[in-house]
């Protein structure tokens, strides 16, 4: 569970830039409802579950904040290219854009990297409390 809340904490963080950046409605559509209170929910629910995977995998890690900046970091960027680069595009079919990197996936890199350190962060004091 702490993996999961503390995924809640990284994704209100990333969805609000994602609401400044204005894909939110675009998230919505994976569910087939354009709308950014739509993708904001859609987005947290993601935030959730990979916040609780992380914190499956950092329970293994040392609780250090160094380690949770790196481990968080890492974690952030490996969904950007599994999320942002693959499983968006197909979600959506849109698969002529699958690997396609341009200024949103870079701006979305920054953003999944905040969600991971983010994430990683919080779920430290949060495991301890568990």
């Amino acid at each position: 569970w702490a993996g999961a809340i503390a995924g809640l904490g990284g994704g209100l963080v990333f969805g609000i830039m994602m609401g400044f950046m204005g894909v939110l409605p675009m998230v919505g559509m994976l569910i087939r409802v354009e709308s950014a209170i739509v993708g904001f929910v859609v987005h947290m629910v993601i935030s959730a579950i990979l916040g609780a995977i992380y914190g499956v995998i950092a329970a293994r890690l040392p609780a250090s904040w160094s380690t949770a900046v790196v481990a968080g970091a890492v974690y952030g960027a490996i969904w950007w290219v599994l999320g942002a680069l693959i499983l968006m595009p197909l979600g959506l079919g849109m698969t002529q854009m699958v690997f396609v990197v341009g200024s949103m996936q870079w701006m979305s890199l920054v953003g999944h990297i905040v969600y991971g350190v983010i994430t990683a962060l919080l779920f430290i004091p949060l495991a301890s409390r568990v």
